[in-house]
């Protein structure tokens, strides 16, 4: 399962919803696309009475650059959305899950 999204502003936005696959996500690549500011990004994972679960926290993106994260294992099984923010209003990244 592929799934590719582009997130803009600074607003919390869902990814994924809650129960809404069964699949799960191996590894995802985000790629920072602003002409000149770097990106802060928050990755997590959210479920209602229980909690928020980052994957990222606070974490640097520079100008035209990307990360990487191979080798995890995101599940939104039970309840649970993925879920990021960025930290500024004209922030605007890809985000590709494999």
């Amino acid at each position: 399962m592929i799934k590719h999204y582009n997130v803009t502003g600074n607003s919390t936005e869902e990814l994924i919803s809650p129960n809404t696959f069964k699949n799960v996500i191996n590894g995802f690549w985000i790629t920072n696309k602003h002409a000149s500011d770097a990106v802060v990004v928050d990755l997590y994972v959210e479920k209602l009475l229980t909690g928020t679960f980052y994957y990222l926290k606070s974490q640097s993106i520079a100008v035209s650059n990307y990360l990487q994260v191979k080798d995890i294992r995101i599940e939104n099984g039970n309840g649970f959305g993925v879920y990021i923010k960025l930290n500024n209003s004209d922030s605007d990244v890809d985000i590709i899950f494999n």
